[in-house]
């Protein structure tokens, strides 16, 4: 590839022209449409989800999920803390109280071990869980299901990363009450932005539609009793999300392809520990990740920088954050040492073998 290599960069290569050419022929082109119903039952068709909803984005499909559950001022809603700060965001909206959870180092995703123990400090019953599969790697998620079941706490799965990957032939995003995915530019399946909800509920993806389309009444006129949100996808970026759709499993095949190269060309080195894969697992490998044992990993982000390649930190977990200082969490270090040693790699699938080596070779030469 020619020019700067990003980390993550969108890839249209399909019928992504052609059906956007029939949404502006149709004049759809504001929310709702036929697109719009057509992805949603590609996203149904693909992940065996019973019922989905496209969103504006997979932020908003979250809030919709805590909504829907009754989840309001001073519930206790518990969360991955490694994550993206849009996994956890919508228990603020709610009024809610996040409780954050560590990861666990076999699948640096939430630990089914520290879930018990929130569960047993917690004041009171945990309302929620919202469980982040982190990077496109699954969760374990027949622990971390029965212990909720259990508990009687709602399931809701971040799968924002991780669309096209499974657990014992099982899609993340339906082990649970709910599941979000993610179509932001630098996801697996891109439509610039949007986010899908799914559930096992029918009524509840209804209750879900009510409020993502300004929980107007069934009136001729516009009438509200309840708060709602403009939270419905564009039948413009489904029509894109509908061309990715068709190319999805390949573009599973193609990020995983790219970490065999990464790891048959920097696995030999002591200094360097891949992310890791449940067993039965089958994650899509969004992106490349790893850890450096002594070598300060800015030091080999900044050596891609001066080659013009983009490379990230892996995320600043949420206890963290300034935001949310104060909030409980129950950890163990993990989350801190993955932050502090780890890295992201470029992993577009646009990239070829002789750009993985390149990357690579920068890799190698910063370790020390």
């Amino acid at each position: 590839m020619s020019g700067r290599l990003f980390l993550s960069p969108p890839h249209m290569t399909g019928n992504e022209q052609r059906y956007i050419a029939e949404v502006f022929e149709s004049n759809y082109i504001a929310p709702l449409g036929p697109m719009v119903t057509r992805f949603e039952q590609a996203i149904c068709d693909y992940t065996q989800a019973p019922y989905a909803l496209g969103t504006s984005s997979g932020t908003a499909a979250l809030h919709l999920a805590l909504r829907v559950s009754g989840i309001g001022e001073g519930d206790i809603v518990l969360a991955s803390s490694f994550t993206f700060i849009g996994s956890v965001a919508a228990i603020l909206y709610q009024r809610a109280t996040p409780w954050f959870i560590d990861a666990e180092m076999a699948s640096w995703n939430l630990s089914p071990e520290l879930l018990e123990a929130a569960i047993a400090r917690s004041p009171k019953p945990p309302k929620a869980l919202i469980v982040t599969h982190l990077y496109g790697q699954c969760a374990d998620m027949a622990r971390i299901t029965e212990i909720c079941r259990r508990h009687g706490i709602i399931v809701i799965e971040d799968a924002a990363e991780s669309l096209g990957a499974t657990l014992d032939g099982v899609h993340t995003g339906i082990w649970g009450d709910f599941g979000i995915y993610s179509f932001n530019g630098n996801k697996i399946l891109s439509t610039s932005g949007g986010g899908m909800l799914v559930a096992k509920n029918g009524e509840a993806i209804k209750k879900a539609m009510f409020y993502a389309t300004q929980a107007k009444e069934p009136t001729p006129w516009y009438e509200h009793k309840e708060l709602g949100y403009n939270y419905r996808m564009s039948n413009v970026l489904a029509a894109i999300g509908v061309a990715q759709m068709e190319v999805l499993s390949e573009r599973v095949a193609q990020r995983r392809q790219i970490f065999e190269w990464y790891r048959e060309a920097l696995g030999e080195i002591d200094e360097i520990t891949f992310m890791p894969e449940l067993p039965g697992a089958h994650g899509n490998r969004w992106l490349t990740t790893l850890t450096f044992g002594h070598t300060d990993p800015e030091r080999v982000r900044t050596a891609l920088e001066a080659q013009d390649i983009e490379s990230r930190p892996l995320w600043k977990p949420m206890h963290l954050q300034p935001l949310f200082a104060g909030a409980d969490a129950v950890t163990d270090g993990a989350s801190e040492q993955l932050f502090l040693r780890g890295l992201c790699l470029p992993s577009g699938t646009q990239m070829g073998r002789e750009d993985v080596l390149r990357v690579s070779d920068i890799v190698r030469g910063a370790v020390v």
